[in-house]
């Protein structure tokens, strides 16, 4: 479906045109037209690829999706792949925008998702004298926006292990719980990571080193693009290193706790133990035994476990076992 079809002159709006008026307007100088589309079918690429000279394993690859983040040069053209991420129902949700841009052409492609690029437009047009470097800028603006969503993102992950955190340590948290949270949030974590990287190792190339032709008057633009995803993946790594270690803690935490039980389980069956030992010896049936003679010999054997009971509880209880 197409979103809008509208055609540049130095740095200004001209208007929104009809895609049988493209091919006048990129043949214009100083002109460059800017579409956009949300889930195309492959009939729709057929007109875009003849007018704007779309390579097929571009096309091919924006139609099929499921690509890694990258930049690809073909010819004056770039073909830029990238993720667009969604939260919802505590879920991560992958959408995709692929951007075509060549000397006098932008063509957007978003699919599976919801987010628009309707500011994006609106700011270029607002900054003429930057829009008039053309579809390098346009493409900039558009990755720039994607790079942008990435950072509430990180911060809503950080946020949600701050609040795993602190409950490692309350008595009544359920560890497993704990676990099951960390895992899932690690998993979100990783998704933001996959979206993030590759995406910083091909920005490299549109300011540094052999930088295409189209980007040659906007490097610093892209080197800018290139800090704010170095930053996101700085944070994504320092989540993830922390989500490990939470995890390692909250394992920890579990064992001790389990140590403690084993510790006072083991305490009792010793003082048990002490007790049976001395009802064993006075319940076994030998008739030449001393104590049997003893008027005080039940209370006096009574005495002696309760005695014997007593100190280990209080040697146990010192010791904080029990």
């Amino acid at each position: 479906m197409i979103v809008n079809c509208v055609a540049y002159r130095e740095g200004r709006k001209l208007g929104d045109i009809n895609t049988s008026e493209i091919a006048d307007y990129v043949n214009k100088p100083d002109c460059f037209v800017w579409v956009a589309l949300s889930d195309p079918e492959p009939r729709e690429f057929e007109i875009f690829q003849d007018v704007f000279d779309l390579h097929e394993l571009a096309i091919e690859d924006a139609l099929h999706g499921q690509q890694r983040p990258k930049v690809e040069e073909y010819g004056a053209a770039l073909f830029v792949f990238m993720r667009v991420l969604d939260i919802e129902e505590d879920e991560i949700r992958e959408g995709e925008v692929a951007v075509f841009a060549g000397p006098n052409y932008v063509l957007s492609v978003r699919k599976h998702t919801q987010q628009g690029f309707a500011e994006v437009r609106s700011r270029c047009e607002r900054e003429p004298d930057l829009l008039e470097q053309g579809p390098s800028f346009v493409l900039y603006a558009l990755m720039d926006a994607i790079v942008d969503r990435y950072f509430p993102m990180a911060e809503a992950f950080e946020e949600e292990l701050e609040t795993i955190e602190e409950q490692i340590f309350t008595k009544d948290a359920a560890a497993r719980t704990n676990i099951e949270r960390l895992y899932q949030l690690k998993r979100k974590v990783m998704t933001l990571k996959h979206a993030v990287t590759p995406l910083a190792e091909a920005t490299v190339h549109l300011f540094g080193g052999r930088v295409p032709v189209l980007c040659a008057n906007t490097q610093e633009y892209y080197r800018d693009v290139y800090d704010h995803l170095h930053r996101i993946e700085m944070a994504v790594d320092t989540i993830r290193e922390t989500i490990i270690t939470a995890i390692q803690v909250n394992l920890s935490v579990v064992a001790i706790d389990e140590g403690e039980v084993h510790k006072a389980l083991a305490a009792w069956a010793a003082i048990f133990a002490m007790a049976t030992i001395l009802a064993g010896i006075w319940g076994m049936n030998f008739e030449h035994m001393p104590e049997l003679d003893w008027k005080l010999g039940y209370p006096l054997a009574l005495g002696l476990m309760g005695v014997a009971c007593g100190g280990l509880y209080y040697r146990f209880r010192k010791a904080g076992w029990l």
